[in-house]
């Protein structure tokens, strides 16, 4: 009787500890109360509300958005013909340019936005809206090569030279079979890094400067002035978005297949 209570209990235990803070916060941005506290004091959508009403949050969230389509697009742009390269044909030291495309993967995210920081940005003067934009690309950079490699080793090369025999260039080839057949490939690798970039933290926190910053970086602000619940509200729906695409993404790509 005691080890088929422990499995349960021990599954709603991590259960519990994975998803209770998010629960808390939720909670929280629903409160009728003056300043962020659990339990909440009362029932209220003022803060919800709230949310659209402070400019900043506005102007920080259209930067998230550039920074994570424009970004994930690039990221594509480049990510694509690499993984195409290197699952087609065998390129020296295509390894290690494998495991440096994963760096800003392996190393923490401090670290790296202190070097484009002080190594990069500072030396060159690069602005900072651009610093961003080259940064948040980095990042997502690895994710989009890791996904459609991933798709493209589930597609049979020989569909592919059976479209060259009958007469198609390589190039043609690549745009009329091989794209067509990678696209749910390319669209769960495009939001895995929109998901990646619009919640980033650590480099952004090192590159964003006055007037310029992600809505991330502008909520830790906010809440060094201000502590009511609108950050807990604004954190919520941030969440639900998150999880509505991860989860539209299962259900109509397959997105556990590239990840």
């Amino acid at each position: 009787m005691t080890r088929q209570l422990f499995i349960p209990l021990t599954l709603l235990l991590v259960v519990g500890f994975l998803i209770g803070p998010f629960l808390i916060i939720v909670a929280a941005s629903f409160s009728a109360g003056d300043t962020l506290a659990f339990p909440p004091q009362g029932f209220s959508l003022k803060w919800i509300a709230k949310v659209f009403t402070v400019e900043s949050f506005r102007e920080s969230f259209a930067m998230s958005m550039f920074l994570a389509i424009g970004g994930t697009f690039m990221a594509l742009i480049l990510g694509i013909p690499a993984s195409y390269a290197m699952s087609r044909y065998k390129l020296p030291f295509s390894e290690t340019v494998r495991t440096i495309v994963s760096a800003p993967i392996i190393v923490p995210g401090i670290i790296v936005g202190l070097a484009l920081l002080r190594y990069f940005v500072v030396p060159f003067g690069i602005g900072i809206t651009l610093a961003l934009f080259l940064a948040h690309t980095a990042l997502i950079l690895p994710y989009a090569v890791r996904v459609v490699s991933a798709s493209l080793n589930n597609l049979r090369s020989d569909i592919e030279e059976a479209a060259v025999l009958l007469g198609s260039s390589r190039l043609g080839a690549f745009f009329r079979v091989v794209l067509p057949n990678i696209r749910g490939g390319i669209l769960s690798a495009f939001i895995l890094g929109f998901v990646t970039s619009f919640n980033q933290v650590p480099v952004s926190l090192f590159l964003s400067g006055p007037g310029v910053r992600t809505l991330p970086i502008d909520m830790l602000g906010y809440m060094e002035i201000v502590f009511d619940p609108s950050v807990a509200a604004l954190s919520s729906l941030l969440a639900f978005l998150s999880i509505g695409i991860v989860f539209m993404a299962e259900r109509f790509l397959g997105f556990s297949r590239y990840v």
